[in-house]
This record gives C-alpha cells, sequence and structure tokens, in this order.
C-alpha cells in the first residue's frame, strides 16, 4: 500500500488510498483562471492532483479583486497563468504544474493538445473558445466540463451541474444549447444556474474589445461554480463514482 503523507491523509479518509493514487497521476487541463477558475484550481491542488496544465492569457485586474482568489494588491498587473501555478506549488509542491499563457481560440488551439489528459475544465467567458474546448476534448476523448454564466447572479445555492440539454434559465446556456445542437455535441456536462440575472443598479465597464458591459458579479457565486467542477472531476478521477 502506497504511503500516505500528512498532506493527503484527510482526502484519503474520503477517497481512499488508491483515490488519492488515481489523483496523482492525474492530469487536468483547466481553462480560465478568472472568479470560477481561480477556485477550480484552488481545489484540485489541495486534493493532490500530480499533473495541471493552466491556462489563460489574461493579467490579475484591479477589479478582479473582488471575487478572484488569485487577486491580490500584490498580484495585480502579472500573468494570471503565473500566479496561479506559483499558489499550486505552494500548496503542493509535488505537483507538475504548468503555466500558459494563452487566449485560447481555433486559430492558436493546435498550440495546446488534449491527448492523455484526464479532464479538461472549461472556465473561459468567450463562447468561441468554449466550442472549441469541448470540440477538442471530445475529439481526443476526455472528459470535460463546461461553466455556464455566473455575472449577476446573487445565490450560488442555486447551481446545477447537468448535461447541457437540460440546463435552463441562463442566457450563456441558452446560447450554447444551441451552438452546441448544431455541432452535435450531446451530453456536455455543465455547470450553470437558473437564476435570472440581477438587473443592474449601474453601468459595468466595457469588455476589453469594446462590444459588451462586463456583468457585475459577486465574491460568492463564481468561486462555488469553480469548486462543483472541481469537485465532480475530483469524483470521477478518483473512481468514488
Amino acid at each position: 500500500m502506497a504511503e500516505i503523507t500528512a498532506f493527503e491523509s484527510r482526502t484519503a479518509q474520503v477517497l481512499g488510498v488508491d483515490g488519492v493514487e488515481k489523483l496523482k497521476n492525474a492530469h487536468v487541463i483547466l481553462f480560465g483562471l478568472g472568479g470560477v477558475g481561480g477556485y477550480a484550481a484552488e481545489a484540485l491542488a489541495r486534493a493532490g492532483v500530480g499533473k495541471l496544465t493552466l491556462v489563460d492569457g489574461d493579467t490579475v485586474a484591479d477589479s478582479n479583486r473582488n471575487r478572484q482568489i488569485l487577486a491580490l494588491v500584490d498580484t495585480v498587473g502579472r500573468c494570471k497563468a503565473e500566479v496561479a501555478a506559483e499558489r499550486v506549488r505552494a500548496i503542493n509542491p509535488n505537483c507538475e504544474v504548468r503555466a500558459v499563457e494563452l487566449f485560447y481560440m481555433p486559430e492558436n488551439a493546435d498550440q495546446l493538445p488534449f491527448e492523455g489528459a484526464d479532464y479538461v475544465l472549461d472556465a473561459v467567458d468567450t463562447v468561441t473558445a468554449k466550442l472549441e474546448i469541448i470540440a477538442r476534448a471530445k475529439a481526443a476523448g476526455v472528459p470535460v466540463i463546461s461553466c455556464m454564466g455566473t455575472g449577476n447572479k446573487l445565490h450560488p445555492e442555486l447551481l446545477r451541474l447537468a448535461p447541457i440539454e437540460k440546463s435552463e434559465g441562463c442566457p450563456l446556456a441558452r446560447g450554447m444549447r444551441r451552438e452546441c445542437r448544431l455541432r452535435g455535441f450531446k451530453n456536455v456536462q455543465v455547470v450553470y444556474s437558473p437564476e435570472p440575472p440581477a438587473p443592474p443598479k449601474m453601468q459595468g465597464e466595457a469588455g476589453k474589445n469594446g462590444s459588451r458591459t462586463v456583468p457585475g458579479s459577486l465574491s460568492f457565486v463564481p468561486g462555488a461554480a469553480g469548486l462543483i467542477m472541481a469537485g465532480e472531476a475530483i469524483r470521477k478521477i478518483s473512481g468514488i463514482e
């Protein structure tokens, strides 16, 4: 029987020694390290996943500090992928972590093959990128979880994990359902909330491309979605479900 370290001991009590070993031998690719993805990375690292590829082309902004676990006064302006990788190493020095500074899109997707990964987590907010991630994961035979919208929402207890076909109430999920249907993608696991977005009480800032207003967001909804995503991956990889 493998020797369990103090770091692994509480996890082993729930998942068993075999579960811990499966996590140590697993590779998870995580796209997006904002409010959702930062918490997903945190949970994966603390569960003892042995290899993490963390993908994000953005830098930490001061406006991220209200909700993103990676956003601190002294990380503002730094690459999110590098900040996340540093945090993972501080949690579990034995984790093989790779930081990829990349805005993942169809035109650069070949830079990051999915073959050999055990799970893919999508926490980006661009429909084009989400669809490419799902397509690549399915082509490689790798399970994928995609997060839908968490902006302008107040109730983390309403978040659900379900196939995209069963999602409801979320504007992003509505568009993704249509695009997945057109592409023949079935049973894509998504985290979504049926809660209607709260009407904004003030005008938000413009997006990076100036095409839309960035939604408001709180400290407790995006993080809860990231933990749900990570939890599903951890359960499936460890073999308890």
